[in-house]
């Protein structure tokens, strides 16, 4: 089974440093990409292929704990700092200038101390322009071993990947706002080329977002869409082995249940969709092609469905469940989150409840919000 799943990390996009025998990745950076395969919707090696088919996969892994806590189901109530990733229209409605920062052990069945995720976002309201803001995402994969063709062991490098986004949204009339993002992607599998593979095993790309919101006639329902990660493949060894970002369109409602001076209850649900196309041959269509003919497949199994709620006390105390479901890479967690807010500090925490042996089992958020 093992080399079956290296055989889908290789063709996800880690074909430079992951695809060769020369110089083995071990420990955490094939652990890593094999984890990020499952839990983004490959439920086993045989679907890996079909359900996700792009790279650089950390770009779909959600930040925040707040909407950790609801099944991931955000893109119509995006209101804080965090909509700078789920919603750039979402800084429409951000009350505050505001500081979120987010830490997360990833992938604790692991057990490996170096495997880590850590989000930052800021927003800044300007007066009669909107509202600007930015995120730094970065994933650390660790230290691993590296080996020659004998298993020899050549010393040890460091993985990791990173981007950082510019964000902008404002409303544009008064029941509907528009946001843009635009995103430098950075990832580091390992410090040279692999083997006779031409490339440093490092790659770059750019990414575009847009987002809309809108709050529709029916009274305390708002509609969202995010359309995100569009840009140039990124190639690890040349263009011809180049793999699409993964270009992602979610659609979602939020809707206020209660909304009362000391208790509010809102219903939220999200459904998302790759929108990367890549044929039999390995070749893969551009992202402006992509968006139409993703939808080829004639399966709308592939869409992934996120539903949640979050209830308020006095702006004081916050409960929250969730849940999201993954029906073709069978990934069907619950998700719990709370929050403790004071003044302009907001303390979040979600779980996620994936299932024995699941690489998500007892995963952990844990965010700070500072209000200015």
């Amino acid at each position: 089974m093992g080399d079956t799943i290296v055989q889908q990390v290789i063709t996800s996009g880690r074909k430079a440093m992951i695809g060769t025998l020369h110089h083995r990745l071990t420990r955490t950076a094939i652990l890593a990409g094999i984890a990020l395969l499952l839990i983004l919707g490959m439920g086993t090696p045989a679907k890996a292929v079909s359900v996700s088919q792009s790279g650089v996969l950390f770009l779909k892994i959600s930040p925040g704990a707040r909407p950790g806590g609801m099944g991931e189901a955000f893109v119509a109530l995006a209101d804080d700092a965090s909509s700078t990733w789920w919603n750039p229209a979402g800084l429409a409605y951000v009350k505050n200038d505001e500081l979120t920062l987010m830490h997360a052990n990833w992938l604790p069945q692991f057990k490996f101390n170096d495997l880590y995720y850590d989000y930052l976002s800021y927003v800044h309201k300007v007066d009669d322009w909107g509202t600007f803001g930015g995120n730094i995402i970065f994933l650390n994969l660790g230290e691993s071993q590296r080996t020659d063709e004998t298993g020899t062991a050549l010393g040890t490098f460091s993985s990791y990947e990173m981007a950082a986004t510019g964000s902008y949204g404002s409303q544009m009339t008064p029941n509907t706002a528009l946001g843009v993002n635009m995103r430098f992607i950075f990832s580091h599998l390992s410090d040279r080329g692999a083997g006779q593979e031409r490339g440093s095993g490092e790659a770059t790309s750019v990414g575009v977002d847009i987002g809309w919101l809108w709050d529709t006639p029916i009274r305390k329902l708002r509609l969202g869409a995010n359309l995100s990660n569009m840009g140039p493949k990124v190639a690890y060894i040349d263009q011809a082995q180049a793999d699409p970002l993964p270009t992602n369109l979610k659609f979602g409602f939020a809707y206020h249940l209660v909304d009362s001076p000391y208790n509010t209850l809102t219903l939220v649900g999200d459904v998302d969709k790759e929108l990367v196309r890549v044929y039999e041959d390995g070749k893969s269509d551009p992202f402006y092609l992509a968006l139409l003919t993703a939808w080829g497949d004639g399966s709308f199994n592939t869409l992934i469905y996120h539903t949640g709620m979050e209830y308020w006390y006095s702006d004081l105390v916050a409960l929250r469940f969730g849940y999201w479901n993954d029906d073709l890479g069978k990934v069907k967690p619950i998700t719990f989150g709370a929050s403790l807010k004071y003044s302009l500090y907001r303390f979040d925490f979600s779980y996620v409840a994936a299932g024995e042996g699941h690489p998500l089992q007892d995963t952990m958020r844990f965010s700070l919000s500072i209000g200015f």
